[in-house]
């Protein structure tokens, strides 16, 4: 018997879990984009179950038609579609389909946006925001030299352990999307704020398990909603661009590296990237800033 959509996305949802071993936040973006399509087709047909097979590719034209017309992101559109082309390649290789109907959708056009980052002097105003005589000010510093060093995404942040620490080769190891492992050399301010918080650090895990290297009040792991809050704090307290978020401070780790000379190869490396033009997006931002400063001081540059 043909499975209904939903059955088919909950066995789906398990093949990721048990046989990809896929990250928490990727099973949930499955999760989220393939119930979206369950309920619009759903709808579509009155209120009852949809067969996977009879899912064609006209349909999923209007499906992306729909997320369009709800004003979704093109990236938000692209990822969903990418979804629909692994849910309906898992379906050809349980034979539940003799065609992948996504196939043939293609992604609509990404507007370039450029990523928002901090200059050099506004990161310094950051670091220097949290308090130095706190618990909290001092693992909030650490917190913060750390994803500037480093470019970790809060996720992979969050995720480190003390293991994860090399202080003698002085570097961290990253654990990133696709369970994709990659090294992050430390520098040195970094290096000093995270001894100073492991001399204060509350631990409370379980015996043999990972120690968390950035712990909450009550000595267990942060959440990157936790992080998340506590640079809001600091943007507030500081007076800094109220957009600036966790993946802010990556964005300007990746930016001041260029703008000083890194190779890009190197960069995209450091950011654990699989594709080299994800990385170039901090040229154009590099470029962005050059023009602006060229306008600002060239003579003829504006017609003077």
């Amino acid at each position: 018997m043909t499975p209904t959509l939903s059955s088919a996305i909950g066995s789906y949802l398990s093949y990721l879990d048990v046989e990809r071993n896929a990250s928490d936040y990727t099973k949930k973006s499955y999760r989220e984009d393939l119930f979206t399509l369950n309920s619009y087709l759903t709808n579509k047909n009155n209120g009852r179950s949809v067969q996977v097979t009879a899912i064609t590719t006209p349909l999923l034209r209007g499906y992306v038609a729909w997320l369009s017309e709800q004003k979704y992101e093109p990236s938000t559109i692209s990822r969903r579609l990418a979804s629909l082309r692994s849910f309906f390649k898992f379906c050809q290789r349980e034979e539940i389909v003799d065609q992948n109907p996504a196939a043939p959708l293609r992604n609509p056009r990404q507007h370039r946006r450029l990523p928002h980052f901090l200059s050099t002097k506004e990161v310094n105003q950051l670091l220097m925001a949290p308090p130095e005589g706190t618990v909290a000010g001092i693992r909030d510093r650490a917190i913060l030299e750390t994803m500037y060093s480093t470019g970790v995404r809060v996720g992979e942040l969050v995720a480190l352990s003390d293991d994860d620490v090399d202080e003698s080769q002085q570097i961290i190891h990253v654990l990133g999307k696709g369970k994709k492992e990659r090294i992050a050399p430390l520098g040195s301010f970094c290096l000093r704020a995270i001894a100073d918080w492991l001399e204060v650090r509350n631990v409370n895990v379980p015996e043999g398990a990972p120690v968390p290297l950035f712990t909450n009040k009550f000595g267990t792991r942060l959440t990157t909603r936790s992080v998340a809050r506590m640079l809001e704090k600091y943007i507030a307290q500081t007076g800094l661009d109220d957009r600036t978020s966790p993946h802010t401070l990556r964005h300007s780790f990746a930016t001041h590296l260029l703008d000083n000379g890194a190779d890009i190869r190197s960069v995209q490396e450091l950011l654990g990237h699989a594709n080299l033009q994800t990385t170039q997006i901090y040229t154009h931002v590099s470029a962005a800033s050059l023009r602006a400063a060229y306008e600002k001081a060239h003579p003829r540059a504006l017609g003077r």
